[in-house]
């Protein structure tokens, strides 16, 4: 990586709308519930964030961990009725936790609880975009975190992480700061080899990323993998993301000062608008087209619209108005978008062209299996074919 870290940070000092995650290995204490102390300083940290004329929205873990300390319970619950039920009694220690911590410097808090459900759907996700910036507009510090006690495993984000990125895109923030229990991203896991170097910046799509952060362990799900994930959501809206160790003294201060502190993922991408960020956010796509090479240049170079001549395989079943994504013939992601005919229909167009729908299918919606405004490249960029 190219140590070009404190050119990079300088404009995080610019930041004014910041979503700040902090994992439930910092909030709990095994055994024990919250760290009701180390709470305390993080809401002071915020405060004076907010005190500096900037707004902070709290992506918060902790609460099934506090359930089990609360239940009494020796081990985390294996069920998702246990889960869940430990959940909603944890709840209510975060909430207590955060209200209490904040009141102590005047502030109101708020609490958000979401699914997945409730940002797929376009209505419910621009009500959920209106009342937060609402919450934002009179100076109240939404505290934000995945409903546990509802979620199921068809639903649910799967980490706060993506839950982050995920509201840096709904309010279109200017950085994610994920707070954790390592230092940053490191070049090889530092389990294994202790010597690995510290990832100062990168570009968030930087390829080379991907054989970085591992698949187990502390850098298996809500470790490295779902952070580098979350970078990447959250650099769709224009938003950089830092992951830094949550325990270093004025740890947000210090990052949102431009110091080189954890790890900078940088979003070089153009920002989407308000409708591309919420297609590119929806996480579970009803099913899949196989594009041929001339399809996957033409989506992801130019900007067009995916006609069914590029299609050449149509996997699973969806209707019209479904997320769809967009797999080149290795399997590897394009994009994804709302599709405008049935998964069976989509089968009929295979290969077609345009002017060829109507004779396949006795009507014609459109011309497109998906027009250029509800389509979201989220792959490689491609050369154009010539």
């Amino acid at each position: 990586m190219t140590d070009s870290d404190q050119q990079q940070r300088r404009h995080l000092g610019q930041a004014r709308r910041i979503v700040v995650k902090i994992g439930s290995a910092l909030l709990t204490s095994p055994g024990e519930g919250l760290a009701h102390a180390r709470i305390r300083v993080w809401c002071e940290e915020i405060n004076r964030l907010l005190e500096g004329g900037r707004q902070v929205v709290l992506v918060s873990s902790g609460a099934v961990a506090e359930g089990v300390a609360r239940l009494g319970l020796s081990q985390r619950p294996t069920t998702v009725h246990g889960l869940q039920a430990a959940a909603a009694v944890g709840q209510m220690g975060l909430v207590q936790a955060y209200e209490q911590a904040f009141s102590a410097h005047r502030r109101r808090t708020a609490m958000i609880l979401l699914t997945h459900d409730d940002l797929a759907d376009r209505q419910r996700y621009l009500n959920a975009r209106a009342t937060l910036t609402s919450l934002l507009d009179l100076g109240v510090i939404p505290v934000i975190n995945e409903n546990d006690t509802v979620a199921t495993d068809e639903i649910r984000f799967g980490d706060n992480d993506t839950l982050a990125a995920l509201v840096s895109n709904l309010l279109q923030a200017d950085a994610l700061v994920i707070l954790t229990d390592i230092d940053g991203l490191y070049e090889q896991d530092p389990r294994m080899a202790p010597e690995a170097p510290l990832v100062r910046w990168a570009d968030a799509g930087d390829p080379r990323l991907d054989a970085m952060v591992g698949d187990g362990g502390v850098l298996g799900r809500g470790g490295m993998v779902t952070k580098l994930k979350a970078a990447r959501i959250a650099a769709r809206s224009g938003a950089d993301t830092v992951i830094a160790a949550g325990r270093e003294p004025d740890v947000l201060a210090r990052v949102l000062a431009g110091e080189s502190i954890g790890t900078l993922l940088s979003a070089s991408i153009l920002p989407l608008d308000a409708r591309k960020r919420w297609i590119a956010g929806q996480l579970r796509a009803k099913g899949d087209l196989v594009l041929d090479d001339g399809a996957v240049a033409a989506v992801s170079s130019r900007g067009v619209s995916l006609l069914p001549v590029g299609v050449t395989a149509v996997r699973g079943r969806f209707s019209r108005g479904d997320v769809v994504r967009f797999l080149d013939a290795g399997g590897a992601l394009v994009g994804q978008g709302l599709v405008n005919y049935s998964s069976e229909e989509a089968e009929r167009l295979i290969g077609a062209s345009s002017s060829e729908i109507a004779g396949r299918l006795g009507f014609a919606l459109e011309p497109e299996l998906v027009h250029r405004d509800n389509l979201v490249v989220l792959g490689p960029v491609r050369p154009a074919a010539t």
